[in-house]
């Protein structure tokens, strides 16, 4: 399965080796402009114009970049620093992860921090808890968890900050977008996708997605708003179940 870079978007990869170049997607539907820092035989890590740092598998690249790539030394990596799980769905989280796993990755993380003391944990439980350490697309992004019957990791999503309707249109729009953008870049051209759902179709506690990914290994991602307590937020969900597109007649 694809890990999910995401959680590298909102890494403090060291800057070196720095050397900007236009990038592609592997089927030149999609580029960006960012400075080379870093590769190794399955990965490559660039820092975009807005500063953030990122890997991409060099799978996901277009061939002309790959080839620009071999022509560069591999760099020796960081002594001691692990390639990230391929089985991760975000961060080091994997779906099929036990509920003590999960707490234990979530302790040790870099990417995500507890909102509260460590010893609430187990009288509040983990939903809502952990957040990003950094803002993505503006935001900071609040961790939420579904298990199965035996306690197992199903679902992991990310629920940004809450922003009054008038900020809808405006910041919560260009957040959606550079979300679709970045999944785009990990799991290819969405099966679906549209614009940003009208506010006025939204309800309370509603999740309506504009935009669906199938994950590698099996499973979906999806990236849509919701409402909740008449505040705005975007969803990113990775979840184990095969959701299809929606159809209309």
């Amino acid at each position: 399965m694809r890990s999910l870079v995401l959680t590298l978007l909102i890494s403090t990869a060291p800057l070196l080796h720095a050397e900007s170049r236009t990038w592609k997607n592997a089927d030149g539907s999609q580029s960006f402009t960012g400075d080379y820092i870093t590769h190794d035989t399955k990965r490559v890590t660039i820092r975009r114009a807005d500063g953030r740092v990122f890997t991409l598998e060099l799978s996901k690249l277009h061939e002309t970049d790959k080839t620009w790539l071999s022509t560069k030394q591999v760099p020796g990596r960081a002594a001691a620093e692990p390639l990230p799980d391929p089985n991760a769905v975000f961060d080091t989280l994997c779906f099929g992860d036990s509920r003590a796993v999960v707490t234990k990755k979530l302790k040790e993380s870099k990417i995500v921090e507890a909102g509260l003391d460590e010893t609430f944990l187990g009288r509040v439980g983990l939903n809502g808890t952990y957040r990003t350490r950094k803002q993505i697309g503006g935001l900071h992004c609040e961790l939420y968890f579904d298990w199965s019957a035996g306690d197992n990791l199903t679902e992991v999503s990310l629920q940004t900050q809450g922003v009054d309707r008038s900020a809808y249109a405006g910041r919560l729009k260009a957040n959606l977008e550079e979300l679709a953008e970045l999944l785009t870049m990990l799991h290819g051209k969405p099966l679906q996708e549209a614009e940003i759902p009208a506010i006025d179709e939204l309800q309370d506690d509603l999740f309506l997605a504009s935009h669906l990914w199938r994950l590698e290994g099996g499973g979906s991602a999806l990236l849509g708003t919701s409402m909740q307590g008449g505040k705005y937020l975007v969803v990113v969900r990775f979840t184990q179940e095969k959701i299809n597109p929606v159809t209309v007649p």
